[in-house]
């Protein structure tokens, strides 16, 4: 039983990770525009984030997590407020993280893979653990 739960969570955090990079092209993109436009590198990553944090979750909840999506009603309400609730912990640690990095004089490109990855982990452990956990 424990080698179905585990290939079914290797499965799910593999459709995690295709749903990460549709987010992230959306992000990125609007990033890189937004710096092309001399917008503050953190004010530009933090709505590039907020836009990916949309195509995130339309992904997640349908091709990722979609035997855990709650019905429509109150419990989809909260589970929908958790997911915000984990973009905002990714949100804040990307904005540190560029942020810190344009203090630092780091490239904001180099800074903003830096959050990539930071934000991935900590976004994947709350939403396959909180937000869209198995009540069975």
């Amino acid at each position: 039983m424990s080698e179905v739960i585990s290939r079914l969570q290797r499965i799910r955090l593999l459709r995690y990770g295709f749903a990460s990079v549709a987010a992230l092209a959306v992000d990125m993109g609007l990033f890189l525009a937004l710096l092309a436009f001399a917008v503050p590198a953190a004010l530009g990553s933090a709505a590039a984030y907020s836009a990916g944090i949309l195509t995130h979750w339309l992904i997640s909840s349908r091709a990722v997590f979609n035997d855990t999506v709650a019905e429509r009603g109150p419990e989809r309400t909260r589970q929908k407020a958790l997911f915000v609730g984990s973009a905002l912990v990714g949100l804040a640690l990307t904005t540190a993280i560029v942020g810190l990095g344009e203090i630092a004089g780091i490239d904001p490109r180099l800074s903003k893979l830096a959050a990539i990855v930071v934000s991935f982990a900590a976004t994947w452990l709350l939403r396959s653990r909180v937000v869209f956990r198995s009540n069975a």
